[in-house]
């Protein structure tokens, strides 16, 4: 099993290196909670030194399951437990929703939530799906986070593009009133709305940016740099990455209904940052992929970025 991947559960097709329990249809909230080993609470209890002294303004955050230490906090912290993300995420959605895959990382230190907002959009013909990402920590060293992130479903790819018109993520530190700060996040579905409309438009123009070959060949040379002082295997990796960019582009079956245009590069793009291998993968690869879900993919970003210069 991975270093990262503690439990989870996934619906039919197997996600990352296929960790987790399988089941045949997405659960509703309660009996996600179960099958992604989530059924746990977390109890804060005070610190003392081995000479029996109290440790003033902390405590220790530990899993009532198995008595596992998830970390170290301040006073200060308010911990949100996983069965109050689940319920926040079912008030969030309404009634009905049901979950892609959940579970936790690093021991029970972060956990996540991946539910299918029930929109369905429909973009330049192309089918795609918004999710909502909940990430949590009970460690200490993370915020309580929530996204929106858009999947184009015949491949796949991410579509979380950084778009200056339309926010698509909430976050909020463990302190203060949580549950004042969970119903500020009930603007997420606000932002998803308003995030797919501009996406939709972004589509729009990308499809209006046509793109001769020897353009393309410049943005991925752009996207991956050669620096000065590189080595001859540093050169065969960037080769190789480079030439794994222009198949995705020239000869993807998904892409070849799309023109030479910078929609077809975006696409490129995320499908070689979604699905590519990196040259040496560590076992926190695809725990580092997922959570870019909700922190966005700085390549697809460059990629657009780019694109918006042509």
């Amino acid at each position: 099993m991975s270093a990262e991947v503690e439990t989870m559960f996934y619906t039919r097709v197997a996600p990352w290196h296929g960790l987790g329990t399988c089941v045949e249809n997405a659960p509703g909230s309660q009996e996600a909670l179960k099958v992604a080993g989530l059924d746990w609470k977390v109890v804060q209890k005070p610190i003392f030194t081995e000479e029996g002294q109290l440790v003033g303004g902390f405590k220790a955050n530990i899993r009532d399951r198995d008595n596992q230490i998830l970390g170290v906090v301040t006073d200060r912290y308010k911990v949100v437990q996983n069965e109050e993300a689940f319920a926040f995420t079912d008030q969030l959605l309404g009634e009905g929703i049901t979950y892609e895959t959940a579970g936790s990382l690093q021991g029970g230190r972060r956990t996540w939530i991946l539910a299918k907002l029930p929109q369905r959009y429909i973009i330049s013909g192309d089918e795609i799906t918004p999710y909502l990402v909940f990430m949590n920590s009970h460690d200490g060293t993370g915020a309580i986070k929530a996204a929106m992130t858009p999947i184009r479903v015949v491949c796949q790819n991410t579509l979380n593009l950084a778009l200056s018109n339309a926010k698509r993520s909430w976050s909020a530190n463990h302190v203060g009133n949580i549950n004042g700060k969970l119903d500020d996040a009930r603007y997420t579905l606000l932002y998803a709305d308003k995030y797919m409309a501009e996406l939709g438009r972004s589509i729009d123009r990308l499809n209006q940016i046509r793109l001769s070959d020897q353009k393309v060949y410049e943005y991925i040379n752009a996207l991956f740099p050669l620096a000065d002082n590189a080595t001859e295997q540093q050169k065969k990796n960037l080769l190789r990455m480079k030439e794994d960019v222009k198949a995705r582009y020239f000869e993807a079956p998904d892409l070849k209904h799309i023109g030479k245009n910078g929609y077809r590069f975006v696409n490129a793009v995320s499908d070689f940052a979604t699905h590519s291998k990196p040259l040496r993968e560590r076992s926190t690869y695809r725990e580092n992929l997922f959570s870019r879900t909700i922190e966005g993919n700085p390549m697809i970003d460059r990629a657009y970025s780019l694109l918006q210069t042509a």
